[in-house]
């Protein structure tokens, strides 16, 4: 039997109660999320007008101090409400659905999972999210709703702290910041109880998100959906093992290579779930336009 095929089984048969899912921006793409690095479609590539010094420098503190102008030129091209969450969410949701879902944690800061019903108190937000903002002067720290935030953006205006006047910036995590506490506050107990993790459309490049499929148990299955293999190390215990190179009994890493979004739908129909989540967006998208 394949390591995929072990997975639906367990989750089949109520063995599976406590999925950590860990997500990045490729259960987004489908959303038509702009990437960064596309050559002349990327976001990056339309900031060329801004004579960036370098790309990611956008996303620094030193430089959004000094021109605070590119980041909120981005921040209004990925707005959450301008998107629809994707069936990868919506797969989320249903594993919530389903009771089986004990934490989702998400590199992405677009709020499409929250959007899409993921209840919040599941949701680890690890390099932080539109949802909040704070003013940026260490001595103050007011916080500034998403909405008024927005507001000024989509105005093209900068958002100035109401209480001192200093800079305000959403609450996503800028290079050299550290994560959201939340993250490290729950992490460990959370991987300590998985008993079957899910990564879905990330590189696993970047720490210590990453490191989280270090943190499961050596008995715990672990699945990966991406568009390539990523997370695989030459150290025994280290990282993904898809060939079971380092298995000592059981071969527990499987791989469903390809869109996100295809693979969430084979899953869901090998697990007789599809129609469920098919509804899932089918109802989301009728209320949208209800509300439109």
């Amino acid at each position: 039997m394949s390591s995929l095929d072990h997975i639906v089984d367990m989750v089949s048969q109520g063995k599976v109660k406590k999925i950590v899912v860990m997500a990045g921006a490729g259960i987004s793409t489908a959303a038509g999320i702009p990437d960064f690095r596309s050559p002349g479609t990327g976001l990056y590539a339309n900031l060329a007008k801004f004579d960036l010094p370098y790309p990611e420098a956008i996303f620094t503190m030193d430089y959004f101090e000094e021109n605070p102008k590119p980041f909120f030129v981005l921040a209004k091209e990925l707005y959450p409400d301008l998107y629809i969450p994707t069936l990868s969410h919506f797969f989320v949701k249903l594993l919530e659905s389903k009771g089986v879902l004990l934490r989702h944690y998400t590199q992405n800061i677009d709020c499409l999972d929250s959007i899409a019903g993921v209840s919040d108190d599941l949701v680890v937000e690890a390099h932080g999210s539109f949802k909040t903002a704070h003013c940026i002067n260490e001595d103050c720290r007011e916080e500034h709703s998403k909405e008024w935030v927005r507001d000024l953006v989509f105005r093209d205006e900068i958002p100035h702290c109401r209480q001192c006047g200093s800079l305000v910036k959403p609450d996503i995590t800028f290079f050299g910041e550290g994560l959201p506490k939340r993250f490290f506050d729950l992490m460990h107990d959370d991987l300590d109880q998985c008993d079957l993790l899910m990564v879905m459309g990330t590189s696993l490049a970047v720490h210590p998100f990453a490191g989280l499929v270090n943190l499961v148990s050596k008995s715990v299955p672990r699945l990966l959906i991406n568009r390539e293999r990523v997370g695989e190390s030459k150290a025994r215990g280290v990282g993904l093992d898809f060939d079971g190179r380092f298995a000592s009994a059981v071969h527990r890493d499987a791989l469903m290579l390809g869109d996100c979004d295809a693979a969430c739908v084979l899953l869901a129909d090998r697990l007789g779930w599809k129609p469920e989540l098919l509804a899932l967006r089918r109802e989301f998208l009728a209320a949208r336009q209800t509300t439109a």
